[in-house]
């Protein structure tokens, strides 16, 4: 059984929109792409070699996946820990629109995401990584598919752009199981479901005071 893994980069006030560049994802007018290059150092490469060192296949919206077909391919080092296992391992784009993929070990997902989804878990043993990918990751997070999440949050505010979880979110609850802080401090903690949210208060007993 396959286990869906996140991993997912956020201002702190839970933006998500293109954080890898200016020009990545400008919808609703959003100039702030890049926001997370100044954070770039050794703990965060060493995080995200972790990672990938752990992956057994990809799922990707269709955004993030026209950002990797048009870089990756073109990055042939074996030694590289990101492309070796992008560009060997199977790769499921959630689209439909996109009929011909061109990159290599592309299979398309469309119609029933949850049908499709678990039965991709069921067929595949390890992890299925979804790298950025917020709007596909929502549409997971409401279908209780996604299983731990890493999620990296970098030390800015943006005050614009699309966010993880919006208003009208499912309520979930997750279960820490591990973190780090690198030098720039990006906090990067790991984070798997545990259900829904449960709730309690804080007033005293009416029998504690006296």
């Amino acid at each position: 059984m396959g286990k869906l893994v996140s991993q997912i980069f956020v201002s702190l006030d839970g933006v998500y929109q293109a954080p890898g560049g200016p020009q990545e994802d400008t919808r609703g007018g959003f100039e702030q792409g890049g926001w997370t290059v100044p954070f770039a150092d050794e703990d965060f490469g060493r995080f995200v070699t972790e990672v990938f060192g752990s992956v057994e296949a990809f799922l990707l919206g269709r955004r993030t996946y026209d950002i990797f077909a048009g870089y990756w391919p073109k990055v042939t080092d074996p030694s590289d820990p990101v492309a070796a296992k992008l560009n060997a391992l199977p790769k499921y784009v959630v689209s439909s629109t996109l009929t011909d993929p061109e990159w290599s070990g592309t299979t398309v997902i469309g119609g029933d995401l949850a049908k499709e989804v678990t039965d991709l878990k069921e067929r595949i043993d390890g992890e299925i990584q979804v790298h950025g990918s917020g709007a596909l990751l929502q549409s997971l997070f409401a279908l209780d598919l996604v299983d731990t999440v890493h999620l990296l949050t970098f030390p800015v505010v943006l005050g614009a752009g699309f966010r993880l979880f919006p208003e009208g979110a499912v309520p979930t609850a997750f279960r820490h199981s591990g973190g780090r802080i690198t030098s720039t401090g990006v906090s990067i903690q790991s984070y798997d479901l545990a259900g829904r949210p449960e709730y309690g208060s804080y007033e005293l007993p009416e029998n504690a005071v006296g």
